[in-house]
């Protein structure tokens, strides 16, 4: 066991099963030492967190869809190194996406919801670059869409 697993194991984090693609598309693609993970919804086992933040939901509930959003990361990024995310080096760069009602301007507070996870979970290696966006719609109704560059060994 890594000392990535152990830190989950110390955080009471259980990854979920990578998410499957909707479309036409793969789940991540490798370059090099990067890898290039495809948006992850806030989707979870009970359905997820959809809606609009700033209308149907606060910013906590925000922040709780961009950590599911995390969770699913890591578990891309779990399926890609072949199940070892000691190989992971680095979280080099989050986009954040965030369906916002018009009035809401928070959307790096909610974003920080998956960026809190990555420093927890990888210390100083889970300090990463990062865009944060406020859009009109995102797929199905999810509340937040996050999609990552990470280096690993």
């Amino acid at each position: 066991m890594s000392q990535i697993e152990d830190r989950l194991a110390e955080l009471g984090i259980e990854l979920p099963q990578p998410n499957a693609p909707v479309a036409n598309y793969v789940p991540f693609v490798r370059m090099g030492d990067l890898i290039h993970i495809s948006g992850q919804v806030s989707l979870d086992a009970s359905g997820g967190i959809r809606g609009v933040v700033g209308e149907d939901l606060d910013l906590a509930a925000g922040q709780r869809a961009a950590r599911l959003c995390g969770l699913s990361l890591l578990a891309q990024m779990k399926a890609a190194c072949e199940g070892h995310l000691g190989r992971v080096k680095r979280v080099v760069k989050l986009n954040g996406f965030v369906q916002a009602g018009p009035d809401f301007f928070d959307i790096p507070k909610v974003v920080n919801g998956a960026s809190d996870l990555m420093v927890e979970v990888f210390g100083e290696g889970g300090r990463h670059a990062r865009s944060a966006v406020g859009v009109y719609r995102l797929p199905l109704n999810f509340a937040v869409e996050v999609d990552a560059v990470v280096a690993v060994s």
